[in-house]
């Protein structure tokens, strides 16, 4: 069961909230609370390539996370200053199969997608008052992937280590590869869609 101390290391109370892909804007009241949202929901068909896949990888695993984040941008524009309150962030676990194979390719499509959408929609929304960074993991063991090489623990730390250390682009995989690779995409994506697309809200 997850729990969360705050820097006293009293509990933080928590509460679930339910909600389905497609229906992101019943979650505007409860963003309005929220200071870093964290998207790393996904679903794996492994070789399945049927319609009904396509739809359910393309909506969970991609267009639903894109959802959020334009939902939740436009929730932190509408807030009022308050310099008591710490900077809003996104945190989106685009997965190491943004670049590299994952032996599913619905999962890759999609993620490929979700990183793309990324690139793109920072260049508006990145500012400061939102900061977004980008979450490539290598394969670690969950319920989506029971036979990953790392476990959740390790990969938690480094992510918060990083994250602490101010990187937007945040890594963690044994992949040697990821490392090189990953920079060199998200380079050249930013200065692509600068140079050939159009600022807009």
């Amino acid at each position: 069961q997850l729990q969360l101390r705050d820097a006293a290391g009293e509990a933080i109370p928590l509460r679930d909230e339910t909600w389905c892909a497609g229906q992101e804007e019943a979650l505007r009241g409860l963003l309005a609370e929220v200071d870093v949202l964290v998207l790393n929901h996904g679903v794996n068909v492994h070789g399945e390539r049927s319609a009904a896949a396509t739809e359910l990888s393309l909506q969970v695993n991609a267009l639903s996370s894109w959802r959020l984040l334009e939902l939740f941008a436009a929730v932190v524009a509408e807030r009022p200053a308050d310099p008591a309150r710490p900077r809003a962030e996104v945190w989106i676990n685009t997965s190491e199969a943004e670049i590299q194979p994952a032996l599913s390719p619905l999962y890759e499509i999609s993620k490929r997608l979700l990183g793309q959408l990324l690139s793109l929609r920072a260049l508006d929304l990145a500012g400061p008052r939102l900061r977004l960074r980008r979450l490539v993991l290598g394969p670690f063991r969950s319920a989506l992937n029971p036979v990953g090489v790392m476990g959740p623990g390790f990969v938690a730390e480094q992510v918060l280590l990083q994250a602490q250390l101010g990187c937007n682009l945040i890594i963690v995989t044994p992949n040697p590869l990821t490392y090189v690779l990953m920079p060199l995409t998200t380079l050249s994506r930013w200065l692509y869609y600068r140079l050939l697309s159009r600022s807009g809200s």
